[in-house]
């Protein structure tokens, strides 16, 4: 996936000005204790942090 189509999901589903305050603030466990930013950061696939914020915050399955 690529980082424009993640955060286009990251916008569409948490509204285009709390994507990126959610991504810089969330730490996520299943993220090994990141937020979105600092996992993109170190390595993670777009795709599977997408995942992770589906599955933690329960998005709908016709927006994963």
């Amino acid at each position: 996936m690529r980082l424009t189509v993640f955060w286009q999901r990251m916008a569409d589903h948490f509204g285009p000005g709390n994507a990126d305050t959610f991504a810089r603030d969330h730490v996520m466990a299943e993220l090994g204790g990141r937020t979105v930013h600092q996992a993109l950061d170190a390595g993670w696939d777009a795709k599977d942090v997408w995942r992770v914020v589906c599955t933690v915050m329960d998005v709908p399955g016709e927006r994963r």
